[in-house]
């Protein structure tokens, strides 16, 4: 359990914190280059937003009010898609035109959070055409999959990619239907094209429940695992150390704030290491995110437009 001792620690750390942030400031202020936020104690925290909607830009703009660090720690691009062709019979990745609108502009939706210490995932999700992760057909067709997924992360200069098994409708345009070794031939691709990027999961749809063939468990290739289902508690299956995992889940400005600060208060008791949030908008949601930054860093939200 997170005993008095430990706050009173992390509260101690914090007044440092923000003894840094202040000499940061004097610092700038003298014309020196601003570089990332002081650096937090505490989860990672993950905001998930929806770019048909929002701006990737919404989740630089919460700091700390104790420290000045980052509320969020990586912004999730919601989200690319895993479409299928139906003359070539193969899948490939689709970005669809507002996806495509911050990866074009990825000086300006992307790399400001970048140059805060912000890391920006690429979410991929099914498209209902019956290209999913988990029924590539041959470990190459997993391997060309893969290939496509580390060289828009190149390309683009983001940090990593985050699977996401919904939609899929697995089974349509004549595709096959799940089997054991698709996601786990994916993932070791990726990995290997990609060694020091994110690989995250979101923690539902057959591919979840595939991580283990022939001998691999590929959870060990994961940075992160999260649960998916908002307002919840629920550990994720992937054999990782609790500090990679979130079995918390919010939604922004739906989860209440007494129920986003039980999970959050539940993260730091139990030792977890990572808090999912999703849907971030434009709006001031500082008092709903401050629900959980009091329990997960011991101080208020605060907002700039």
């Amino acid at each position: 359990m997170f005993t008095p001792v430990r706050r009173r620690a992390r509260r101690a750390t914090l007044a440092l914190a923000a003894v840094a942030a202040l000499v940061l400031g004097a610092t700038a202020a003298a014309g020196a280059p601003a570089g990332p936020a002081p650096v937090k104690q505490g989860p990672t925290s993950v905001a998930y937003i929806e770019v048909n909607n929002n701006s990737m830009l919404n989740a630089g703009k919460y700091t700390l009010a104790d420290g000045g660090g980052n509320v969020f720690d990586v912004a999730v691009i919601f989200a690319a898609n895993i479409n299928y062709d139906t003359g070539t019979k193969t899948a490939y990745l689709h970005f669809n035109e507002n996806v495509q609108r911050v990866l074009d502009n990825v000086a300006t939706q992307v790399r400001p959070l970048q140059q805060k210490g912000i890391k920006v995932l690429l979410s991929v999700l099914g498209n209902h055409q019956g290209a999913g992760f988990a029924n590539f057909p041959s470990q190459q067709a997993a391997s060309a999959f893969a290939k496509q997924l580390s060289d828009a992360v190149a390309r683009y200069g983001l940090d990593g990619v985050d699977f996401d098994d919904e939609y899929a409708e697995y089974g349509n345009n004549g595709t096959g239907q799940p089997n054991d070794g698709s996601f786990v031939h994916l993932v070791t691709a990726l990995r290997a094209n990609m060694p020091d990027k994110i690989i995250s999961l979101y923690d539902i749809g057959p591919a979840a429940s595939r991580l283990s063939y022939g001998g691999v468990d590929v959870s060990s290739a994961f940075d992160y695992a999260w649960n998916p289902y908002y307002g919840t508690w629920r550990v994720p299956g992937a054999r990782l150390p609790r500090t990679q995992l979130s079995p918390a889940a919010v939604e922004i400005g739906r989860t209440s704030q007494g129920t986003a600060a039980d999970l959050a208060r539940r993260t730091v008791d139990e030792g977890y290491g990572v808090f999912l949030t999703y849907n971030l908008d434009g709006s001031d949601r500082s008092a709903d995110i401050s629900a959980f930054t009091r329990e997960l860093y011991g101080s208020e939200a605060h907002y700039t437009p």
